[in-house]
């Protein structure tokens, strides 16, 4: 990994609040050359400090759209059999492996609290999941 200094943080925090920022602005805003920040975005993409660019849609955009969290236990040493299984539910937009009390937290999505429901009672019935929590997300705010 490459070591990042302030205006590398300070460049990629600007990209998160606007990806589509003009590299002119990026300088402008960094007090520095438009050279310098087109060089450090090829350097940080180079080294897959970026790995891609991405749109946020704004929550009434995606009507009806219901997120949560499950915290996933899963038995023994089963979670890459478990990962390989939820890749396979279109309702699982993320998977992560954490440390503590539970092994995996997925990113669920739903267009009704039915379905959400639904998409629960799936998942918990996978060979593997010892127990699971979670958590509908109400609102998000921006890191």
């Amino acid at each position: 990994m490459i070591s990042l200094d302030d205006v590398d943080h300070q460049l990629i925090a600007l990209l998160r609040d606007n990806a589509r920022t003009p590299v002119v602005t990026l300088a402008q805003q960094l007090r520095v050359a438009r050279a310098t920040v087109q060089n450090r975005l090829t350097r940080l993409e180079k080294n897959g400090v970026i790995v891609g660019y991405t749109v946020r849609l704004k929550p009434a955009a995606e009507k009806h759209r219901i997120r949560g969290l499950m915290s996933i236990a899963v038995e023994g040493n089963r979670a890459a059999e478990v990962v390989k299984i939820l890749r396979g539910y279109p309702n699982v937009a993320t998977i992560h492996s954490t440390n503590g009390r539970w092994d995996l937290i997925a990113e669920l999505l739903a267009d009704s609290l039915e379905n959400f429901d639904r998409v629960l009672g799936s998942i918990r019935l996978i060979d593997g999941i010892a127990s699971t929590e979670t958590s509908i997300l109400l609102s998000t705010h921006k890191a």
